[in-house]
């Protein structure tokens, strides 16, 4: 079965093609290897679309919570996720939640689209209070054309994208934070036509410090040090000036009563 998106009428119709879930298979494995999700961890995932990546958190009881631009996208998270997930519909550039809010952070595949990447990435840092990952299609990779790349991680072909190689996102990284330590590594090394036939190919390279995946994973530590409160503010917190850390779930909690 050959993905073809100008026919597709669901945004995960890659995943529908055996290729495409054996890609993303891909990113699930370094995903895990990287971030090492334990159960209980509260995850947020920056523009997290239809929710895919924030199901293979869910899997490992993880308390899940997603923001999508895309209100479309949302609403099919939330059929695809069920109870217990959280779901927002806002922009990457500006996270309605409090700082030092969430043990893990993840950014896939949402800088490609965004009109101000570092933006995103520092409010990645900013929320959270253990690690964050970013994710994204390598501009150095060997597997195909930026169309055909696009094709591969279901993104419309008309959409604007810039894809970024490592050296750009440690740089971004590096303007936030002083000298974060991060780590890296990469999957899907050859077109896609090979995978039809020849998968163990792409399992006898290493993972870990190779440049040459089209998919990205770059993880680093946040020592969290932030005690101020997303606004607006509805009503104003007691917040103890020798506190490490902020008052978990204040702003979320606030953008549920303003929804009711």
């Amino acid at each position: 079965m050959v993905f073809n998106q100008n026919t597709a009428k669901s945004p995960d119709a890659h995943l529908q093609a055996q290729v495409g879930r054996y890609l993303f298979s891909r990113q699930r494995e370094l995903i895990f290897e990287m971030v090492k999700p334990e159960a209980g961890e509260r995850v947020l995932d920056i523009g997290c679309g239809t929710g895919n990546h924030l199901r293979l958190f869910k899997e490992k009881w993880c308390q899940v919570t997603g923001l999508d631009p895309s209100a479309k996208s949302i609403n099919i998270a939330i059929n695809k996720l069920g109870h217990g997930v959280d779901l927002i519909v806002g922009q990457p550039e500006d996270i309605p939640f409090s700082d030092d809010e969430f043990d893990i952070v993840t950014v896939i595949n949402a800088l490609e689209t965004s009109y101000n990447p570092r933006k995103v990435i520092s409010e990645a840092i900013r929320v959270c209070r253990g690690r964050v990952f970013i994710g994204f299609i390598n501009n150095y990779s060997l597997a195909g054309t930026r169309q055909k790349l696009k094709e591969l991680f279901g993104m419309p072909l008309s959409t604007q994208t810039r894809f970024y190689s490592i050296n750009e996102i440690k740089l971004m990284v590096g303007s936030i934070i002083a000298n974060p330590e991060i780590k890296w590594g990469s999957v899907i090394y050859f077109p896609a036509f090979v995978y039809s036939f020849f998968e163990e190919l792409e399992e006898m390279l290493p993972v870990i410090n190779n440049p040459l995946g089209a998919f990205t994973g770059l993880i680093f530590p946040v020592k969290y040090t932030y005690r101020t409160v997303q606004h607006p503010l509805i009503e104003p917190f007691n917040i103890k000036e020798k506190a490490r850390r902020p008052a978990p779930g204040t702003a979320r909690d606030m953008l549920q009563e303003t929804q009711k």
